[in-house]
């Protein structure tokens, strides 16, 4: 009888055991915003941060004597820096007749440096105006220079411990890397540890994807951005269903950040809602 009681105790507590390895960690929700509302941020409850290069750590808009006042400012933040967007500027021509290699990897070792010493390791690379292939110009020709310039930029971020993740843009901001699977195309083109991938759900609905879309982006997805189809908006707005995109996420084993990046009325009144609904239809996919 010990023995039978024995050997079922071993059998409920090994069911119990498998069933909380089999559980899906849930992603934690965090949103993109400015550093200025980091005590607003933190009240309503979002974990994490991203901020835009522009304003903290690009040589372009910031001195070396602004960054170091900055500096303190990032460290002592009551939500933690998670990572940067809007990475490199329209002027910096990455694909077309008008690349200056030296001058994009000059100005990208800059902002590689700054986030280091501010404790990044993530910078997402959307911008559009960077990437714009110019009318009459061969796409192929477009895709081959974009390669070749991600492959460099990655080798310089590596050098600094950073990780990029291109992002999918919409077809109403940008013409190039439109959708997520050629987003996910490039990443494999490029080959690099340190080039991986964003999932922008926002850009996803814009162009009408499927979550179908997701699949097979499981060993490269290292960040999601979100907000709603209608007007950008933050989630709960206009009742946006994000469940499969989730369910797809989980599927690929994803378990990094969930970024909110949306057009914010009221960030005081719509942030509880937006991280509420996110929680919600995150539990019910993972």
């Amino acid at each position: 009888m010990r023995k039978l009681l024995l050997l079922f105790t071993l059998c409920i507590t090994t069911t119990a055991v498998t069933a909380q390895s089999d559980q899906a960690v849930i992603p934690e929700v965090g949103i993109v915003n400015d550093l200025e509302n980091d005590s607003l941020i933190g009240s309503l409850g979002f974990g994490w941060l991203t901020e835009a290069t522009p304003k903290i750590l690009s040589p372009r808009t910031v001195s070396d004597e602004e960054f170091a006042t900055l500096l303190p400012k990032i460290k002592s933040l009551q939500v933690p820096l998670y990572a940067c967007n809007i990475f490199i500027p329209r002027e910096l021509k990455v694909v077309g007749p008008d690349v200056d290699e030296a001058a994009v990897l000059e100005y990208v070792e800059i902002v590689f440096q700054r986030a280091r010493a501010a404790g990044l390791s993530l910078i997402t690379w959307g911008s559009g105006g960077s990437r714009e292939v110019p009318d009459g110009f061969s796409r192929l020709t477009a895709t081959a220079q974009f390669i070749y310039m991600a492959k460099r930029v990655a080798e310089v971020a590596a050098e600094y411990d950073i990780l990029l993740a291109l992002e999918n843009l919409n077809s109403t901001e940008c013409n190039f890397i439109t959708t997520l699977p050629e987003a996910l195309a490039v990443v494999k083109a490029v080959d690099h540890p340190n080039l991986r991938l964003c999932v922008d759900i926002y850009h996803m609905l814009m162009e009408r994807e499927s979550a179908d879309a997701i699949k097979g982006t499981g060993p490269y997805a290292i960040y999601c951005e979100i907000a709603e189809r209608k007007d950008r908006a933050a989630p709960g707005v206009n009742g946006q269903y994000f469940t499969p995109y989730f369910s797809a996420l989980k599927d690929e084993g994803y378990t990094g950040k969930i970024m909110i990046e949306a057009r914010w009325k009221d960030l005081a009144l719509q942030g509880e809602t937006a991280l509420e609904t996110l929680r919600q239809q995150l539990a019910e996919a993972y």
